[in-house]
């Protein structure tokens, strides 16, 4: 839980603080599909750090297995570093270089939530 809970912490700083600097420091630098973009990485991720929150929280649940919260809790990370920091690569730059990455950090995403899914059906019925 400390692992899970500590990344969610350092990963919702830096959402906010990205999501600020999108509002207060580029809005008016750069072009609007680009800052919109970067939003959109901002939006991901802080919701994703909520993921992280739940995964600290079922990582601590008894009938739950291990693999697939863990499993969720590192496609959870892949996607908030891969998927919003793509986007906030073209934010900051205008440059398109990394926007291949971008959709298999989506792609990490839901191997979360699939992975989610699979510890919950997975764990015994009371």
């Amino acid at each position: 839980m400390r692992l899970w809970l500590t990344l969610c912490a350092v990963s919702g700083f830096v959402a906010v603080a990205a999501g600020a600097f999108g509002a207060h420091g580029l809005a008016s630098r750069i072009p609007p599909t680009d800052l919109s973009a970067f939003e959109t990485g901002v939006q991901y991720h802080l919701i994703h750090t909520l993921a992280l929150g739940l995964v600290a929280m079922a990582s601590t649940h008894p009938t739950l297995p291990p693999l697939p919260v863990t499993v969720a809790g590192w496609a959870f990370v892949a996607g908030i570093v891969l998927f919003s920091g793509s986007l906030y690569f073209l934010g900051l730059t205008s440059s398109r270089a990394l926007v291949l990455i971008t959709p298999i950090g989506g792609v990490a995403f839901l191997l979360g939530w699939a992975a989610l899914f699979w510890a919950a059906i997975r764990a015994p019925h009371p």
